[in-house]
């Protein structure tokens, strides 16, 4: 049986990174969320900046194409997303979509909750690597964004970890514990 990993948290808290080690540790397959962003941001000139609004409707055209393809996958691949899900209407439903994914694969589903302090959150911001994924690296405008939007309330019974007291690779181990399985 595969496992459909599911890491959310606020941008800067660590989910692509602890999902590389998720990855090495348990052979999922990363759909990072910037995977399926990244064209369409790269298509509009995007730097990291603010993003005009009409450019979700492409990045969601894309995340669809990749939901279908993973549906069609062989059941016994695993696969690990990241988001970042705000504190708005209708964001909480994006964990029921993932959840209905790993139901129809027939996968363990597991949503895992990455928490940091937005101080960490705001000095993680300029690191070069953000820029060069293409990541929010404005810490004004992240502070901006969380004030806006905030960040969606952990949902009762999910895994959580601080990124600030975990290291990626202690992150990934837990999740794999919690998830029933022993390193590849």
């Amino acid at each position: 049986m595969g496992h459909l990993f599911y890491l959310i948290g606020p941008p800067g808290s660590g989910k692509r990174t602890v999902g590389l080690e998720l990855s090495q540790l348990t052979g999922a397959a990363l759909l990072d969320n910037h995977i399926i962003n990244d064209p369409v941001f790269t298509a509009f000139g995007a730097d990291g900046g603010a993003l005009p609004p009409e450019i979700w409707t492409f990045t969601r055209r894309v995340r669809e194409v990749v939901l279908e393809a993973v549906a069609a996958a062989p059941a016994e691949l695993s696969h690990i997303f990241t988001n970042y899900l705000a504190d708005l209407p209708g964001e909480a439903e994006t964990i029921d979509q993932f959840a209905a994914l790993a139901r129809q694969r027939g996968a363990a589903f597991v949503p895992v909750y990455l928490t940091c302090p937005t101080e960490e959150l705001l000095r993680r911001m300029p690191l070069p690597e953000r820029r060069a994924r293409l990541k929010p690296n404005d810490p004004a405008a992240l502070q901006e964004v969380l004030d806006k939007s905030g960040v969606l309330p952990v949902p009762q019974g999910m895994l959580t970890l601080d990124t600030s007291r975990l290291s990626p690779q202690q992150a990934a181990q837990a999740i794999a514990a919690c998830a029933g399985l022993s390193p590849v």
